[in-house]
């Protein structure tokens, strides 16, 4: 019970510090170094060292982690995937927009593909990064901002002026998404204000703030439901709490294993993965390259490294919805509970096929975990992941997998405790054998 309390609440407690995908990425590298990780610059040379354990961090938003192995260069890699954005809302430029009485609303952007409708009538604050002055002009300083209390919501019309609402209610992004920061009277405190209210949470200067990626974040905390606490609900389970199981696993591992141990945390999985930092970049090939050449390997040992290795790409599955089973495969849909879900689909939506399927479910055996697999309706379209993207970067063999989630996108998802709990020791298996 101990290990099950600790494991769980380390969960909960991951989620409620990674409210956007930096202060994830930030929270992840904190989780490193307590355990010796050491963080690498990728413009200086690295030396790495058998059995050295490291980090490097890209945009300040996707995070590379990996354990050096004590054998040769072309031994292969083992990679785990997972994202660390989740959709939800972007602060725009200049975002200061008045009502009648004084109420400030801010201008946003929806990112990603979110269940706008669940966003409202929520306690809401902001969190991100803010690029402040520095002496030199292409590296700006970066700071990380949280603000811990609920500063906005985004407020309903009243069923009274829309008695339909409950029949289907098709949602503007530009009309009816924008939060209510709060009531400025003062005429001068318009203009500006969001700026001048960042500085003064950092302590920093107003005209010493360049720019800023900004989100909103409901400040509802992760928690238990259940009569038997049999689930977690919280913001962001997708897909951070495929994350959390990553780094788990990692830091958990054994040095037995013949391969460079990699955990892969891409950003922007959520608008396409088309980024620096995003999954369809050469960022994770480049590496691996630097870790086989790092080693003493050359152009062949890195092929054949690569034709050694092996991927687990981690992006939650959509559970087995209680009120709209017709809307799940008749005979491949995965429950709560039921286990870790290797994602199928003809049309190559996912990097699975019949060689990695038998992979992860002889891992998920060595384990001793259930698993399941998920097909869509043929009627309904699915979505697509990591793996597939990557394979246009490195041809690794592969599966994409996930635990099984209800109200994916929703401001607050539902997963199985048992499922975290099974992910963790099948991803703990990978990494071992």
């Amino acid at each position: 019970m101990e290990k099950y309390n600790a494991s769980i609440e380390g969960l909960m407690e991951f989620m409620d510090a990674g409210v956007c995908n930096f202060l994830a990425v930030d929270t992840l590298a904190s989780m490193l170094d307590s355990h010796g990780f050491k963080k690498l610059d990728p413009r200086d040379a690295w030396s790495l060292k058998p059995g050295g354990k490291y980090y490097t961090i890209k945009n300040h938003s996707a995070l590379f982690a990996f354990i050096v192995r004590e054998c040769d260069a072309s031994s292969g890699f083992k990679i785990i995937s997972a994202h660390s954005d989740s959709p939800g809302f972007r602060i725009k430029p200049r975002p200061e927009m008045m009502s009648d009485g004084g109420v400030m609303k801010l201008n946003t952007e929806v990112y990603g593909g979110p269940i706008l409708y669940t966003w409202f009538d929520r306690p809401l604050s902001i969190a991100g990064r803010v690029l402040l002055r520095s002496n030199d002009p292409f590296n700006p300083e970066t700071r990380l901002l949280r603000v811990n209390r609920p500063i906005m919501t985004i407020p309903h019309l009243a069923i009274h002026f829309n008695r339909q609402v409950n029949e289907g209610n098709p949602l503007s992004k530009q009309k009816d998404m924008l939060p209510v920061l709060g009531i400025i009277k003062q005429q001068a405190e318009r203009d500006g204000f969001l700026h001048r209210f960042v500085a003064e949470e950092l302590g920093v200067a107003s005209n010493d703030i360049i720019d800023f990626d900004l989100s909103l974040y409901d400040t509802t905390k992760a928690c238990m439901v259940g009569v038997n606490n049999e689930f977690i609900t919280s913001g962001r389970l997708d897909d951070l709490s495929m994350v959390h199981a990553a780094v788990s696993a990692l830091l958990a591992s054994s040095d037995m294993c013949r391969m460079t141990r990699v955990m892969a945390i891409f950003d922007n999985e959520e608008t396409g993965s088309g980024t620096k930092q995003g999954a369809a970049s050469p960022v994770l090939e480049h590496v691996c390259r630097r870790i086989t050449m790092s080693l003493g390997g050359n152009e062949e040992d890195y092929l054949r490294a690569v034709s050694n290795s092996f991927m687990v790409s981690a992006d939650n599955a959509h559970a087995l919805h209680p009120n709209y089973a017709e809307k799940h495969d008749p005979t491949n849909h995965p429950v709560v509970g039921g286990g870790p879900v290797i994602k199928i689909n003809a049309n190559c939506k996912y990097m699975t096929d019949a060689d990695s399927a038998a992979v992860f479910k002889t891992i998920c055996d060595e384990a001793g975990v259930p698993c399941q697999y998920f097909v869509n309706h043929s009627d309904v379209a699915g979505g697509s992941t990591l793996g597939n993207i990557l394979t246009s970067q490195i041809d690794l063999r592969g599966v994409d997998m996930g635990a099984a989630l209800w109200a994916m996108h929703s401001v607050r998802e539902t997963a199985s405790v048992d499922d975290h709990l099974y992910t963790i020791k099948a991803f703990t298996k990978f990494y071992d054998l």
